[in-house]
Protein backbone atom coordinates (compact mmCIF):
# COMPACT_ATOMS: atom_id res chain seq x y z
CA UNK A 1 0.00 0.00 0.00
CA UNK A 2 1.76 3.70 -1.09
CA UNK A 3 2.91 5.46 1.98
CA UNK A 4 1.10 8.81 2.60
CA UNK A 5 3.70 11.29 2.56
CA UNK A 6 2.96 14.25 5.48
CA UNK A 7 3.77 17.97 3.66
CA UNK A 8 5.29 20.11 7.23
CA UNK A 9 5.45 23.63 5.45
CA UNK A 10 5.90 25.44 8.66
CA UNK A 11 8.40 22.90 10.31
CA UNK A 12 10.42 23.20 6.98
CA UNK A 13 11.25 26.82 6.89
CA UNK A 14 11.81 26.71 10.00
CA UNK A 15 14.73 23.65 9.43
CA UNK A 16 16.04 25.93 6.40
CA UNK A 17 16.47 29.08 8.62
CA UNK A 18 16.90 28.22 12.59
CA UNK A 19 17.81 24.37 12.38
CA UNK A 20 20.56 24.17 9.58
CA UNK A 21 22.71 27.24 10.98
CA UNK A 22 22.43 26.12 14.41
CA UNK A 23 24.28 22.96 12.85
CA UNK A 24 26.71 24.76 11.09
CA UNK A 25 27.78 26.44 14.21
CA UNK A 26 28.24 22.86 15.92
CA UNK A 27 30.41 21.87 12.62
CA UNK A 28 28.23 19.70 10.92
CA UNK A 29 30.48 20.43 8.41
CA UNK A 30 33.22 17.80 9.26
CA UNK A 31 29.98 15.04 9.35
CA UNK A 32 28.95 15.57 5.87
CA UNK A 33 32.58 15.67 4.19
CA UNK A 34 33.46 12.31 6.26
CA UNK A 35 29.36 10.91 5.05
CA UNK A 36 30.19 11.55 1.50
CA UNK A 37 33.99 11.13 1.33
CA UNK A 38 35.26 8.27 -1.53
CA UNK A 39 31.62 7.76 -3.50
CA UNK A 40 31.93 7.35 -6.31
CA UNK A 41 29.35 6.63 -9.46
CA UNK A 42 24.91 7.59 -9.07
CA UNK A 43 23.74 8.25 -6.42
CA UNK A 44 20.08 8.99 -4.57
CA UNK A 45 19.96 11.17 -1.67
CA UNK A 46 16.56 10.67 -0.20
CA UNK A 47 15.73 13.27 2.22
CA UNK A 48 18.11 15.82 0.36
CA UNK A 49 16.37 18.75 2.45
CA UNK A 50 17.65 22.49 0.97
CA UNK A 51 20.72 20.54 -0.71
CA UNK A 52 23.42 21.32 2.45
CA UNK A 53 25.32 18.30 1.52
CA UNK A 54 25.71 18.76 -2.50
CA UNK A 55 28.80 21.01 -2.08
CA UNK A 56 30.83 17.82 0.06
CA UNK A 57 30.06 15.27 -3.26
CA UNK A 58 33.53 14.28 -4.52
CA UNK A 59 34.73 14.26 -8.08
CA UNK A 60 33.93 10.54 -8.86
CA UNK A 61 30.39 10.97 -8.06
CA UNK A 62 28.85 11.27 -12.16
CA UNK A 63 25.67 12.03 -10.63
CA UNK A 64 23.26 12.62 -8.16
CA UNK A 65 19.38 12.34 -7.60
CA UNK A 66 18.09 14.16 -4.77
CA UNK A 67 14.49 13.35 -3.61
CA UNK A 68 12.56 15.30 -1.08
CA UNK A 69 9.19 15.37 -0.64
CA UNK A 70 8.74 19.06 1.29
CA UNK A 71 7.80 21.55 -1.52
CA UNK A 72 9.58 24.80 0.21
CA UNK A 73 12.76 22.55 0.69
CA UNK A 74 12.56 21.18 -2.17
CA UNK A 75 12.12 24.51 -4.24
CA UNK A 76 15.92 26.00 -2.43
CA UNK A 77 17.33 22.38 -3.41
CA UNK A 78 17.11 23.17 -6.37
CA UNK A 79 18.90 26.73 -5.96
CA UNK A 80 21.69 24.94 -4.18
CA UNK A 81 22.45 22.73 -7.62
CA UNK A 82 24.00 25.45 -9.21
CA UNK A 83 26.96 24.80 -7.03
CA UNK A 84 27.05 21.50 -6.64
CA UNK A 85 30.51 20.29 -8.16
CA UNK A 86 28.84 17.17 -9.37
CA UNK A 87 25.69 16.97 -11.29
CA UNK A 88 22.34 16.85 -9.18
CA UNK A 89 18.88 16.91 -10.07
CA UNK A 90 16.18 16.70 -7.85
CA UNK A 91 12.77 15.35 -7.91
CA UNK A 92 9.48 15.40 -5.57
CA UNK A 93 9.43 11.81 -3.94
CA UNK A 94 9.58 9.82 -0.35
CA UNK A 95 12.09 7.72 0.67
CA UNK A 96 9.72 5.41 1.10
CA UNK A 97 8.27 5.21 -2.43
CA UNK A 98 10.77 5.23 -4.61
CA UNK A 99 10.26 5.85 -8.54
CA UNK A 100 13.47 3.93 -9.09
CA UNK A 101 13.97 0.77 -11.48
CA UNK A 102 15.76 -1.81 -9.15
CA UNK A 103 19.55 -1.68 -9.09
CA UNK A 104 19.95 2.14 -10.43
CA UNK A 105 22.24 3.23 -8.04
CA UNK A 106 26.25 2.75 -7.27
CA UNK A 107 25.19 3.93 -3.67
CA UNK A 108 22.64 5.78 -1.74
CA UNK A 109 23.11 8.77 1.39
CA UNK A 110 20.62 9.20 4.20
CA UNK A 111 21.25 12.28 6.07
CA UNK A 112 19.46 13.31 9.44
CA UNK A 113 16.34 11.94 7.66
CA UNK A 114 15.17 8.20 8.40
CA UNK A 115 14.24 9.48 11.81
CA UNK A 116 11.09 11.46 10.57
CA UNK A 117 10.09 9.09 8.10
CA UNK A 118 6.80 7.10 7.85
CA UNK A 119 8.49 4.05 8.18
CA UNK A 120 12.00 3.56 7.94
CA UNK A 121 11.81 -0.12 7.69
CA UNK A 122 10.03 0.57 4.04
CA UNK A 123 12.66 3.22 3.37
CA UNK A 124 15.59 1.34 3.40
CA UNK A 125 14.31 -1.56 1.71
CA UNK A 126 13.44 1.02 -1.31
CA UNK A 127 16.86 1.87 -0.65
CA UNK A 128 17.88 -2.00 -0.93
CA UNK A 129 15.80 -2.00 -4.03
CA UNK A 130 17.46 0.42 -6.11
CA UNK A 131 21.04 -0.21 -4.84
CA UNK A 132 23.31 -2.61 -7.03
CA UNK A 133 23.99 -5.60 -4.64
CA UNK A 134 27.47 -4.58 -3.12
CA UNK A 135 26.24 -1.13 -3.64
CA UNK A 136 26.82 1.20 -0.18
CA UNK A 137 24.25 2.86 1.85
CA UNK A 138 25.97 6.17 3.92
CA UNK A 139 24.16 7.17 6.68
CA UNK A 140 24.53 9.90 9.30
CA UNK A 141 21.73 9.66 11.39
CA UNK A 142 20.45 10.73 15.60
CA UNK A 143 19.43 7.05 16.93
CA UNK A 144 18.69 5.13 19.74
CA UNK A 145 20.88 6.12 23.10
CA UNK A 146 23.07 3.32 24.54
CA UNK A 147 22.08 5.07 27.97
CA UNK A 148 18.75 3.10 29.46
CA UNK A 149 17.84 6.27 31.42
CA UNK A 150 18.19 8.23 27.76
CA UNK A 151 16.09 5.18 26.25
CA UNK A 152 13.42 5.65 28.64
CA UNK A 153 13.55 9.94 28.03
CA UNK A 154 13.77 8.61 24.02
CA UNK A 155 10.47 6.84 24.55
CA UNK A 156 8.51 9.16 26.80
CA UNK A 157 9.36 12.34 23.67
CA UNK A 158 8.97 9.95 20.84
CA UNK A 159 5.59 9.24 22.33
CA UNK A 160 4.16 12.94 23.06
CA UNK A 161 5.53 16.30 22.05
CA UNK A 162 8.85 15.52 19.78
CA UNK A 163 7.18 14.60 16.64
CA UNK A 164 4.66 17.01 16.88
CA UNK A 165 7.81 19.68 17.39
CA UNK A 166 10.34 18.60 15.24
CA UNK A 167 8.52 17.49 12.37
CA UNK A 168 7.74 13.86 12.48
CA UNK A 169 11.18 13.40 13.95
CA UNK A 170 11.82 10.59 16.68
CA UNK A 171 14.64 10.32 18.50
CA UNK A 172 14.92 6.57 19.80
CA UNK A 173 14.56 4.83 16.06
CA UNK A 174 17.11 2.04 16.03
CA UNK A 175 18.35 2.23 12.76
CA UNK A 176 21.34 -0.36 12.81
CA UNK A 177 18.96 -3.50 13.63
CA UNK A 178 16.94 -2.19 10.55
CA UNK A 179 19.28 -1.52 8.21
CA UNK A 180 20.66 -5.10 9.08
CA UNK A 181 16.83 -6.90 8.80
CA UNK A 182 16.94 -4.30 5.13
CA UNK A 183 19.91 -6.33 3.66
CA UNK A 184 22.75 -4.53 4.56
CA UNK A 185 25.77 -5.19 6.67
CA UNK A 186 27.44 -2.60 8.05
CA UNK A 187 31.04 -1.84 7.59
CA UNK A 188 32.17 1.01 9.51
CA UNK A 189 29.86 2.77 12.13
CA UNK A 190 31.26 6.05 14.75
CA UNK A 191 29.02 6.90 17.28
CA UNK A 192 29.19 10.33 18.99
CA UNK A 193 26.59 12.33 20.58
CA UNK A 194 25.96 15.85 18.17
CA UNK A 195 25.99 18.61 19.14
CA UNK A 196 28.01 17.78 22.39
CA UNK A 197 26.17 20.09 24.93
CA UNK A 198 26.12 20.08 28.50
CA UNK A 199 23.04 19.51 28.51
CA UNK A 200 21.85 16.15 27.20
CA UNK A 201 19.19 16.05 24.56
CA UNK A 202 17.28 12.98 23.41
CA UNK A 203 18.48 13.31 19.69
CA UNK A 204 22.47 13.45 20.25
CA UNK A 205 23.47 10.52 19.98
CA UNK A 206 24.46 10.10 16.85
CA UNK A 207 25.66 7.21 14.03
CA UNK A 208 27.91 7.99 11.04
CA UNK A 209 28.87 5.00 8.68
CA UNK A 210 28.88 2.52 5.99
CA UNK A 211 26.60 0.16 4.95
CA UNK A 212 27.11 -2.50 1.96
CA UNK A 213 24.24 -4.00 0.30
CA UNK A 214 24.85 -7.84 0.83
CA UNK A 215 20.99 -9.71 0.73
CA UNK A 216 17.61 -9.20 -0.20
CA UNK A 217 16.36 -8.44 3.18
CA UNK A 218 12.72 -10.21 4.14
CA UNK A 219 9.98 -9.39 1.52
CA UNK A 220 12.27 -7.53 -0.99
CA UNK A 221 12.48 -8.06 -4.43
Amino acid sequence: MPQQVRRRPVFARVYAGLFEPGLDRAGVAEHRRRLLAGLSGRVVEVGAGHGPNFGYYPPGVTGVVAVEPQPLLRARTVRATEEAPVPVEVIDGAAEQLPFDEGEFDAAVACMTLCSVTDPAVALAELARVVKPGGRLRFFEHVRSESPRMRRVQRVVDATVWPLLVGGCHTGRDLLSTLDAAGFTITEVDRFRFPDTAFPSPAAEHVLGTAVLTSCGEGLR
